[in-house]
């Protein structure tokens, strides 16, 4: 036993003495410089490309193989300029030579690249400057593996990249995305354990304009065989510019991410996010790198919207509540499939509002979004525009400017429904709110829309069409059993009808802003309001004043409180050009029946109404008139005149029409000869007295008048007659 230890004895340091030997002779007699242009030479024909080392080569070989490369650059390939592909300043490396021997493991000294450059660049018609020594790389020896298959075992005891840069100029696709000042060092590599890797470098993408600088740090570690890589307490954080106005602060962490090579899988576990102010994490489920398309929870903490809107340099929308917007936050389970994002069980909180749902997110083109989600209970009045400084409603101002967002509507593609259990808008209260979305090919339709209100329904169908330079919306809306008090109160702050309205509108219109739709509005419509009143109003009373005015009569005692109760009110109608023309009114009172036509300027909230009232030959409230009053009313059919703003028209008699009336059935029982009398007498048509011949001779020489029809000429007499 111990001849043979000797004996090994002997045999080791012969192998080290011959080995100290050559060491000597490569250095008295070999200068790797001489080889230089037979490097050259065979990169040139393995890659034809041109290598150039401009700086010193050195070799050495015991304890350590080593050998320094100075100044190099390999040129680009054909087509692609006169710029390198590849240079670098200084390259080292060392590999321990006894190892490498006697246990055949590559033992890796020193490993480092100073000034290291690499440009990669597509040109316009896709071709790339790497596909040729893709190509030489592919047909040279494959590399040595060990028994298991995997390839030698990775030793590196240091490990230095210095100031190295990577650029990507795609002219295809018109982006240039680079690296620049990078930095990497790490601890002791060692395959099975653990080591730390630190970098840093800047960047910047055109033409986004977006650059920074990040930093890079984890403990790697990379197993036997090298197909297993794990990675602990990676970070990657730093500032970016070109997303927002000011530099941002970034951050990126991974407790733990491991990379299994054989089995093509990808753990990455929690991660942590943090940008613009916001702070995002998700829990990544294990997913193929072959085919990556991950599943993960995620969640963003409470932000505000008013807050990330100004670093993201948008417009902050003004509420009327300061506070609105002011928390949101978001969770759902999203997973990434090979067209869509996808998320589910997705909880979204605005201030005091709960939506749930599920949203998919279209990755291509083609594909469009689809959603399906439920809010608790929102107040929409609180994310109004403000009320202005003189303390009108803003909102209600330039209401009317609101345009049409065709651009959205253009590109937008999407399909879903949104239900709401209770909104707040207006000081209206809409419950079980339901919206159908569809939109495709620049048209955009809102159906179903359907909601409770007031005691009553709503129903609805909006389409948008926005294919034409000028966009136009058709509606078709139906509400049942409305409450007309809290409905008048919230639309025209109204508190003077009660009752319930029913009404069918379909209307459609062509414009860029709602006032210029609703000034081209066409269609039809039709509503009737049931059982109810119109307080701060007396019809009946006014029919008795205007009869005693008319009678010169003194005016009756006011019914208090002033009201005009009514069992039904009907009208139908087109609309054209904004204003509802109507000619079937049907109003029922208790006490008379009004039937009348006119016309309401929808563009400008003006009413103009002509009606005739009958009165019912027993009035309910006898006790409010007399027998005289009756007996008039009975056999007249009285004129009336609605006229003014839609919210508060006046409502009074047309005396004018009511004594024309009167005139007319005056001369239908005395005939022509009567007619003609009661013209001359008001308008001075019978014979003359003497002392007016002169006038009359004067009259003789001016241009004759145009003669009037007779009805003309008694509408003067009238106005002559009664001052109006």
């Amino acid at each position: 036993m111990g001849r043979l230890a000797r004996t090994l004895l002997i045999i080791i340091a012969g192998i080290v003495g011959l080995a100290v030997l050559a060491s000597v002779a490569l250095f008295l007699f070999f200068d790797p410089n001489d080889f230089r242009d037979e490097i050259s030479a065979q990169v040139k024909e393995l890659t034809g490309r041109d290598l150039v080392i401009e700086g010193d080569l050195s070799l050495s070989v015991f304890p350590w193989i080593a050998v320094n490369v100075g100044s190099t650059r390999l040129g680009n390939a054909e087509g692609f300029g006169d710029k390198p592909f590849l240079s670098f300043e200084e390259a080292k490396l060392s590999v321990r030579l006894m190892p490498l021997l006697f246990q055949q493991r590559v033992a890796i000294g020193t490993a480092s690249l100073d000034s290291f450059s690499l440009n990669l660049e597509v040109a316009a018609n896709g071709t790339n400057n790497w596909d040729d020594l893709a190509e030489a790389a592919e047909a040279a020896p494959a590399a040595e593996t060990d028994e298991t298959g995997g390839t030698r075992a990775l030793d590196i005891a240091d490990f230095r990249l210095g100031n190295a840069s990577i650029s990507f100029l795609d002219v295809q696709a018109g982006t240039a995305n680079s690296i620049s000042g990078l930095t990497l060092k790490s601890s002791s590599i060692t395959a099975g354990k653990p080591f730390d890797i630190d970098a840093e470098f800047d960047f910047s993408a055109e033409p986004v304009g977006v650059s920074g600088h990040l930093r890079v740090a984890g403990t790697m570690t990379l197993a036997e065989g090298n197909e297993h890589l794990s990675i602990g307490g990676f970070v990657i954080d730093g500032q970016l510019d070109g997303i927002v106005a000011e530099t941002t602060d970034f951050r990126f962490a991974a407790p733990s991410v491991e990379v299994d090579m054989a089995a093509e899988r990808v753990t990455m576990g929690e991660m942590e996010l943090s940008l613009f102010g916001l702070d995002i994490s998700a829990d990544v489920e294990p997913y193929s790198s072959a085919k990556p398309q991950p599943k993960m929870t995620i969640a963003v903490q409470p932000f505000s919207l008013k807050a990330l809107m100004q670093t993201l340099g948008v417009d902050t929308l003004a509420t009327a509540d300061p506070d609105a917007l002011g928390r949101v936050s978001f969770s759902a389970k999203a997973e990434v499939g090979e067209t869509a994002l996808t998320l589910t069980a997705m909880t979204l909180e605005l201030d005091d509002t709960k939506l749930t749902g599920q949203l998919s997110l279209p990755l291509t083109e083609r594909g469009a979004y689809q959603f399906d989600f439920a809010a608790d209970s929102i107040n929409l009045d609180r994310y109004m525009a403000p009320a202005d400084a003189t303390g009108g409603d803003a909102s209600a101002a330039a209401g009317d400017d609101i345009e049409i967002p065709v651009d959205l509507i253009r590109s937008l593609k999407a399909h879903g429904s949104l239900k709401i259990d209770r909104a707040y808008l207006s000081g209206m209260t809409f419950e079980n709110v339901v919206v159908g979305i569809d939109s495709a090919n620049s048209q955009l339709r809102m159906y179903p829309i359907s909601a409770e209100l007031f005691g009553g329904t709503y129903n609805g169908d909006v389409r948008i069409n926005a294919a034409s330079d000028t966009p136009s919306i058709s509606v078709n809306e139906r509400i049942s059993g409305v409450q007309l008090a809290p409905l008048a109160l919230s639309m025209f702050e109204q508190d003077n009808i009660t009752g319930t309205i029913e009404g069918n509108f379909k209307l459609s219109g062509s414009g860029r802003n709602l006032a210029a739709i609703r000034r081209d509005l066409h269609g039809t419509m039709a509503f009737s309001l049931v059982d109810g009143t119109w307080e701060g109003t007396d019809v009946w009373y006014q029919l008795r004043s205007a009869r005693a005015l008319f009678k010169q009569e003194a005016p009756p005692e006011p019914r208090l409180p002033a009201r005009t109760e009514f069992t039904s009110v009907r009208a139908t109608g087109t609309v054209t050009k904004g204003v509802f023309s109507n000619d079937d009114l049907l109003a029922e009172l208790p006490f008379l029946r009004l039937t009348g036509n006119g016309t309401v300027d929808l563009a400008e909230g003006q009413v103009d109404y002509s009606m005739q009232a009958r009165v019912m030959e027993q009035p309910e409230f006898i006790d409010a008139t007399n027998e005289a009053e009756l007996a008039d009313f009975s056999e007249a059919v009285i004129p009336l005149r609605i006229s003014g703003p839609l919210a508060s028209p006046s409502i009074r008699p047309d005396i004018e029409a009511m004594l024309r009336a009167e005139v007319k059935r005056a001369v239908e029982k005395q005939g022509e000869a009567f007619k003609k009398r009661l013209i001359d007498e008001l308008i001075g048509g019978g014979e003359q007295p003497a002392g007016d011949q002169t006038a009359d001779a004067d009259a003789d020489q001016a241009e004759p008048e145009q003669e009037k029809d007779p009805e003309d000429q008694l509408e003067d007499a009238l106005k002559k007659l009664f001052g109006h």
